[in-house]
């Protein structure tokens, strides 16, 4: 019989991963929860252990990229499958070597050989590529415990995460570590006393040792992997609050996956029950306490909705992570006082509209400061390209637009070419667009400098990310009347936010700032844009 290993799910946002190393190869014989690769997403390192034991036969080679689900190899019966049984006992004849077996293993005679018992090692695992160290936050289990193979007995913590730590094997518990301990990776945290050892011999009087639990379950002969979950199906148990008890295991001799544990729902829970189970002695009864008070239920409907990314939403994502991991991102602020271009605004709109056919907006106010700041300081229009930075004697200048598909930022070319009045219709022309999704590829491509208003939505204050290639973006926030002083009197005044982030790497502070104060003088003075002054 073969079973198929496909990548498992390994975080929400996670597609696909790497198979960055074959820890067993094609051929060899692994046991059950062994590991035999390590996968690795843009995140995290993670390891790929078997869900049976048999013979790896590799699908997948080092270096490919897997989607989540796709299959990596194959595990085939035999080879390591039969490591659990007891070792045959060599007799003294020829002909009692070849009847032993012959006889049920509960009902053999007293006397025979038992294999010693065996100490088992614990150590600290490998968590992740990068981390060398962990912290042992705290023991599960106590010192002296019986602990069942898979069975949480401690917890791990490193910088990025909590682990939990389990044992590889039914026995005893004796901790060698203490609570609030650093540990490196490998080192010995306890070790498991009794491991591996088979069932006692009979008593010299002639009394015969239990025999072991054979009782069938749907057919199957319950074994130590009856009801036993694989660490991952114990994690996402654990999260639901689900009983091991409850949930039926269609993994080799009945184990719990993965799959189980996703599918299973949380039962009234007999607290007995995870230890017969596991075929491990139930400890002693302890003293009754009173039942924790039920939690009260909220009201009201929690069901989830999910969609699809959309094209424009994944490419937009991915730019924007890629802009604050490849830049030296900074932003300065200032504010400048918006009564003088709110009066012009009031004074002339309505003759505006009437000649030119578009309303007078801020945009163009800030769209022709924007223009003569940057031949001042072209710095804050220029990009880098390899080794080289580029300048431009031109100012092709992106409005970033909210869409019903997302945020999109045609680009007004030559915008320092242009009246108020060109401006406020190319910056119409092009919102129009937006809101139909009709705009083209040329139309969004390009540009020097970028303006945002998240001042239309509310905003007073925000840090916007620049828009690669380019260096530096404004943003525009509302207008707040507020207290300020003029001339040594205290006047209220409409005033706006003004945020410049901007690409260290090429942008100095000196620049920076005195490209925003440039802005914030020919605001609150709009006869210089006239003037060009």
């Amino acid at each position: 019989m073969s079973l198929t290993i496909k990548v498992p799910p390994v975080g929400e946002s996670i597609t696909e991963v790497t198979l960055s190393s074959w820890l067993k190869k094609d051929g060899d014989a692994v046991k059950m929860d062994e590991v035999i690769a390590e996968l690795e997403s843009d995140k995290a390192t993670f390891e790929l252990t078997a869900e049976k034991a048999g013979v790896l036969k590799t699908v997948a080679k080092e270096g490919d990229t897997l989607a989540i689900g796709a299959v990596v190899g194959t595990i085939e019966e035999g080879g390591a499958a039969e490591e659990s049984k007891p070792v045959a006992v060599e007799s003294s004849s020829k002909e009692a070597a070849i009847a032993a077996p012959a006889q049920p293993e509960a009902a053999q005679p007293s006397a025979a050989v038992t294999t010693a018992e065996t100490s088992l090692q614990v150590k600290v695992p490998t968590v992740g590529e990068s981390i060398t160290e962990v912290t042992l936050s705290r023991w599960i289990k106590k010192d002296g415990d019986a602990v069942a193979m898979d069975e949480a007995i401690a917890e791990l913590e490193s910088d990025k995460a909590t682990f939990e730590l389990t044992a590889e094997k039914a026995g005893t518990l004796k901790i060698i570590a203490k609570e609030g301990d650093v540990l490196p990776i490998g080192t010995v945290v306890c070790t498991i006393e009794g491991a591996g050892a088979l069932v006692p011999a009979a008593t010299a009087a002639g009394a015969s040792a239990p025999a072991p639990a054979t009782a069938a379950t749907n057919g199957k002969a319950t074994t130590y992997a009856s009801g036993t979950p694989s660490p991952a199906a114990a994690k996402i148990l654990a999260e639901k609050g689900v009983n091991t008890a409850s949930v039926t295991g269609s993994g080799v001799a009945g184990r719990i996956t993965k799959e189980d544990a996703l599918l299973a729902e949380k039962v009234s829970e007999n607290p007995q029950a995870p230890k017969e189970m596991l075929g491990t002695a139930a400890p002693a009864a302890k003293p009754a306490v009173a039942a924790p008070k039920a939690e009260p239920v909220a009201a009201g409907s929690r069901s989830d909705r999910r969609e699809k990314m959309s094209s424009l939403r994944k490419t937009v994502a991915k730019r924007l992570v890629a802009v604050k991991n490849e830049t030296a991102m900074l932003t300065t602020f200032n504010e400048v006082d918006m009564a003088p271009i709110m009066e012009i605004r009031s004074k002339y709109k309505d003759k505006f509209k009437e000649k030119h056919g578009v309303g007078l907006g801020f945009m163009s106010f800030f769209t022709k400061a924007v223009c003569e700041a940057l031949k001042d300081w072209p710095a804050v229009g220029a990009r880098i390209e390899g080794e080289e930075v580029v300048y431009s004697n031109f100012a092709d200048i992106s409005i970033a637009v909210s869409a019903p598909k997302g945020l999109v930022v045609p680009v007004i070319r030559n915008a320092e070419s242009m009246s108020l009045a060109e401006i406020e219709k190319a910056v119409a022309a092009l919102a129009v667009k937006a809101r139909e999704n009709k705009l083209t590829l040329e139309e969004m491509t390009g540009g020097t400098f970028t303006i945002t208003n998240g001042g239309v939505f509310g905003s007073m204050m925000s840090t916007p990310i620049i828009n690669s290639p380019q260096s530096a973006i404004l943003g525009m926030h509302n207008i707040i009347e507020r207290p300020v002083a003029v001339n040594g009197q205290v006047v209220i005044r409409p005033m706006m936010y003004l945020a410049l982030s901007y690409d260290h790497r090429i942008i100095d502070g000196r620049e920076s700032v005195s490209f925003l104060v440039r802005v914030k003088q020919l605001l609150e003075d709009p006869a210089r844009l006239l003037l060009g002054v």
